[in-house]
């Protein structure tokens, strides 16, 4: 009398399934990155630094960068503040959104009359000084973060972002992506005049 084996193979169907459940939960995951993607406004995107002194990570000159014959200083976190409200704004020269909102950066500065500090990220010295010659300095001071690592102090998610700082060195506002003539009108400027506000209050 020959023994029989009592236990059942596996299923077919159970092995796939243990093999495509990863592929479903990824696939899960990936769709809701994406609705989420979809309903919200990247400049929207919420920042812990908010009501906060900025960084002091530093940001040396870009170098050979002249303006009026001399040399454009880079700067630091420290250099923020002191009674004068101040727009920060990372870019490169790689960055498309960044030509497209160059234009407005120049205007902003003639509008509202604030110093604008650029952080110039991962780039080249050549490239980023080409870029200035080529659309204009609206910048006051032009700081380099060729590690990326003041960006991360900054909460940065990406190029470009603009700040807009307090007279005390408090990040007032942010604006993640390039800004727009509606974002400029709507948005960045009445931070700056509510910053102003703030500083003389």
């Amino acid at each position: 009398m020959t023994e029989t084996n009592t236990e059942a193979a596996p299923a077919p169907g159970r092995k796939l399934g243990w093999a495509i459940a990863p592929l479903v939960v990824f696939a899960m995951l990936a769709a809701a990155f994406a609705f989420s993607l979809s309903q919200g406004d990247p400049s929207k995107l919420p920042s812990a630094l908010i009501g906060k002194p900025s960084p002091t990570a530093a940001f040396p000159a870009l170098e050979g960068l002249k303006g009026g014959g001399t040399e454009i200083a880079g700067f630091t976190g420290e250099d923020l503040g002191k009674g004068k409200v101040t727009v920060v704004n990372f870019w490169a020269s790689w960055c498309i959104p960044c030509v497209q909102e160059h234009p407005l950066l120049m205007a902003l500065g003639n509008r509202t009359g604030v110093s604008i500090y650029g952080v110039n990220y991962k780039d080249q010295p050549s490239a980023a000084r080409r870029f200035i010659g080529r659309y204009g300095n609206p910048y006051a001071k032009v700081g380099t973060d060729s590690s990326g690592r003041g960006a991360i102090e900054w909460g940065v998610y990406g190029m470009p972002e603009t700040f807009v700082i307090d007279g005390q060195g408090r990040i007032v506002y942010k604006h993640v992506g390039p800004i727009t003539e509606q974002s400029l009108t709507r948005e960045v400027i009445p931070a700056i005049e509510k910053a102003h506000t703030g500083s003389t209050s």
